[in-house]
């Protein structure tokens, strides 16, 4: 059965309220991953309807603390870093031996992809076990998302040192930011049986899984401007994937010390240092 038939297969189940046998297959998934449910605003199993509740599930007040400092970007998920770095000659790392465009990253637009020229970029993985919902690392106003059809690899450690151009291939939802200290972009990547995209200002992007690339313009400014603060909610995956961030040129000093491939990260953590020096 392919990719996209299978997820969307799941999503349909997840999305399912099944009475007991929900309440039984989270239980399962609680133990098997050893999800820490103290954490979490609902603490039962039997308090959620459907296993995509579960998956999202909210965090209590005070589970994670967002840094506040203005010179830095946080951790904008609980995961595991994948690859960071600089982005050279339009390249980001993806594993050993292979590399990805930033423009095929972000749908495949040369004009799309030039503030990232020369930047950095960061990929987290996010496993079944971690919290689903995605932040915002720093204060932005939202300029464009776009959605990227493609394919649904599964995006764990082990197949992203094994299939090339991965985060490239995969569907995705790209979300391109202002900040006061250039763009910064956000790409959500789909993967196998990822049921469902969901951004805070757009809902449910994918799926439908389209053929198309599709783009939506917002405005800068005015009562109709999204904008984020930093640490604020901006989108959730139902069952697991990636999320790859890509930087303007001289937006980031260099990433905390003990950030790298293998890093946990935890949601609100200090990530990097803005470079506020002058110019």
């Amino acid at each position: 059965m392919p990719k996209h038939a299978i997820s969307r297969l799941v999503g349909k189940l997840a999305a399912a309220k099944m009475g007991w046998l929900t309440t039984k297959l989270i239980s399962m998934f609680i133990k098997a991953y050893g999800i820490n449910m103290n954490e979490a605003k609902l603490k039962k199993a039997s308090d959620f309807d459907t296993f995509n509740n579960f998956f999202t599930r909210e965090l209590e007040e005070g589970a994670r603390t967002i840094d506040n400092d203005e010179n830095t970007i946080c951790y904008p998920v609980d995961g595991a870093i994948s690859q960071q770095g600089d982005i050279i000659d339009g390249q980001l790392i993806q594993a050993k031996g292979f590399n990805y465009s930033v423009t095929s990253l972000l749908g495949g637009d040369e004009k799309t992809a030039a503030p990232f020229q020369g930047g950095k970029f960061s990929c987290i993985y996010l496993a079944p076990k971690d919290y689903h919902r995605i932040h915002m690392p720093m204060a932005a106003t939202l300029r464009e998302m776009i959605y990227v059809p493609g394919e649904l690899f599964s995006v764990n450690p082990l197949t992203a040192q094994n299939v090339p151009d991965l985060f490239a291939r995969n569907e995705r939802v790209v979300a391109i930011f202002d900040t006061e200290m250039g763009e910064l972009a956000m790409v959500l990547v789909g993967a196998t049986i990822v049921a469902s995209i969901e951004t805070t200002w757009g809902g449910t992007i994918t799926p439908p899984a389209g053929k198309d690339i599709f783009r939506w313009q917002y405005p800068k400014d005015g009562a109709d401007a999204i904008t984020f603060e930093k640490g604020d909610e901006m989108g959730r995956f139902k069952l697991g994937s990636t999320v790859v961030s890509t930087f303007a040129p001289n937006m980031i000093s260099e990433f905390a010390t003990d950030a790298g491939p293998g890093t946990v990260t935890r949601l609100g953590e200090i990530y990097a240092a803005l470079d506020k020096s002058e110019k």
